[in-house]
């Protein structure tokens, strides 16, 4: 299995943004320069584990947080940001919402027994 190093830059710069936090600000806080920091967000680096840590820990998030694209068991992951999303929407946009969700799910169900 490929290491989706795209995906776990995003979450990177999504958290790092959620803080308005610079990318300086980051790659001080973790002792790494900023054009590496820019690197490991657009998918143009890759890490170790101990630079995953470090960098999770400087944004308050867990490592499962940034691995999760890459992890088969990500549950609680995906069920936070859902939550998340759901708590900054009127009761409207969650009737949308859901209504699309079920709509999906019932699409990817068909095309499940089609294959």
């Amino acid at each position: 299995m490929a290491i989706d190093y795209v995906a776990i830059g995003l979450r990177i710069k999504i958290a790092r943004l959620k803080l308005k936090m610079t990318q300086e600000a980051l790659a001080n806080q973790v002792k790494l320069s900023t054009v590496y920091i820019s690197n490991i967000e657009t998918g143009n680096a890759r890490m170790s584990l101990a630079v995953i840590i470090k960098i999770a820990n400087a944004l308050s998030v867990s490592v499962d947080e940034l691995l999760c694209d890459n992890v088969q068991h990500s549950f609680p992951v995906y069920n936070k940001e859902a939550q998340e999303i759901f708590s900054q929407c009127s009761n409207h946009d969650i009737r949308i919402l859901v209504d699309v969700l079920k709509a999906t799910k019932d699409t990817l169900e068909r095309n499940l027994k089609h294959s």
